[in-house]
């Protein structure tokens, strides 16, 4: 694919279309649900979910909670503080994110996020227009089984352009597993918080920024 046009561009949101959430905003509030379900488990326990993005369910029923309602309070509590963050001023839109009116092919989002928070910042950053499709996770165990490097987002935002004939880009090695899993292209977008990241998958294109990129993909300008 990578020899001629896509057919869409389907995009990673944080990290690449946003900045990433503040670590401390996501430990906060996996803090919140556990304190709201009794759980003294300690902050040390949230901040490794959290570096993990792991689903604590084991952890949670050894202490008598039923996983499925912990999970959709935290990831409740997980996009509202995000949205909170996003108000003071985090979580704003990388300066080149412009050069996507540029393009004339189209294009989605795909994201780990919960979608309520994806929809919330494309609202926000008035960036919807840009956007067939855009997808975050569901706020159910289910939803969370299913985010990258699983590749069902990315099936369903190819179902959503229409073609399988896409480039993926994202800031991940996960964004690059779930790529070619789905059988597409993809691009690692080397931005300053994953500067030294050592990839053990190899992306398509490899670039610092999207004008580099968009400079480097066959109908990027």
């Amino acid at each position: 694919m990578s020899e001629s046009d896509y057919d869409a561009i389907v995009f990673d949101n944080d990290g690449v279309i946003v900045e990433p959430t503040d670590r401390a905003v996501l430990v906060d509030a996996v803090v919140e649900s556990l304190e709201a379900f009794d759980l003294d488990v300690g902050r040390a326990f949230a901040e490794r979910t959290v570096a993990n993005d792991a689903v604590p369910a084991e952890t949670v029923r050894e202490h008598g909670v039923a996983p499925e309602p912990f999970w959709h309070h935290r990831e409740l509590t997980a996009s509202l503080a995000q949205q909170s963050h996003v108000r003071d001023g985090g979580k704003p839109v990388y300066d080149d994110v412009v050069a996507l009116g540029d393009l004339d092919v189209p294009l989605a989002l795909v994201s780990n996020n919960q979608h309520a928070t994806v929809e919330f910042l494309l609202a926000y950053h008035d960036l919807g227009d840009l956007f067939v499709s855009a997808r975050g996770r569901a706020p159910t165990l289910a939803g969370a089984a299913k985010r990258k490097p699983e590749p069902h987002l990315i099936e369903r935002a190819l179902d959503a352009v229409g073609t399988g004939d896409a480039l993926y880009v994202g800031d991940s090695e996960k964004d690059i597993v779930a790529a070619r899993r789905a059988g597409i292209d993809s691009a690692f977008l080397r931005r300053s918080h994953v500067d030294h990241v050592e990839l053990s998958a190899e992306p398509t294109f490899e670039a610092a920024d999207l004008h580099e990129l968009f400079d480097r993909i066959p109908n990027g300008r």
